[in-house]
């Protein structure tokens, strides 16, 4: 392994600031600043402890967990970070209650089962394709990055920075999603997949995008 490189994949690609779409329309009262300041605090947090753990040897982050548990870490991450910024939303406190953000105050202490009402939060190395394990009515919010995974090193990729690629919402219906199914003798976690309806929803409102990306 390069050294070098592994040193500086440790540092982040920092959050564009001119890369936000002022045209964005996100609920309940968020806005661009508040979810840069999010990505910003996500970040900070990523860049220290991989610092931290290459001083000791250690593999970064993004290459030592489970490609779905470090989007899990991405995700939960953005829907703690948010509602610090924006006072209308709140993380939802109900054990994987749904959606993961709803309007501060609706509920009693900020916690319930199943809303319509809110955001729905997902991180994901991919532009399209995004699941849920239901088709649903919901606002949703996907942040898509890129990094390293745990079997770059086998694959012979080098290592590389994480960076926030770009963000989307939008408010989606059923019918904006796919639904998979599986076979009575699969062990396939059930998925439901926004399809090309929801995504040119997302595609069209925009949130922010990496510099000098197509």
């Amino acid at each position: 392994m390069n050294q070098n490189l592994e040193a500086i994949a440790c540092e982040p690609h920092p959050i564009d600031p001119n890369g936000f779409n002022p045209n964005a329309n996100i609920p309940y009262s968020c806005t661009t600043e508040h979810i840069r300041l999010a990505m910003n605090d996500f970040v900070d947090f990523l860049g220290f402890i991989n610092q931290q753990l290459y001083g000791r040897g250690l593999e970064r982050f993004e290459s030592m967990l489970m490609p779905a548990n470090f989007s899990s870490l991405v995700g939960e991450f953005m829907i703690t970070s948010i509602p610090k910024y924006c006072s209308t939303i709140a993380t939802n406190q109900y054990h994987n209650g749904h959606p993961d953000l709803i309007p501060a105050g609706m509920f009693p202490n900020n916690a319930v089962q199943y809303a319509s009402e809110g955001i729905e939060v997902k991180a994901s190395r991919y532009l399209r394709g995004w699941q849920g394990h239901n088709p649903e009515a919901i606002w949703l919010m996907v942040f898509v990055f890129d990094s390293n995974r745990p079997s770059d090193t086998v694959k012979n990729i080098q290592p590389k920075p994480f960076r926030f690629v770009k963000v989307y919402g939008a408010m989606l219906t059923k019918n904006d999603w796919s639904f998979s199914g599986r076979s009575a003798n699969s062990r396939r976690t059930i998925t439901a997949s926004v399809n090309n309806s929801g995504y040119q929803k997302m595609i069209a409102n925009w949130i922010y995008q990496y510099p000098s990306l197509p």
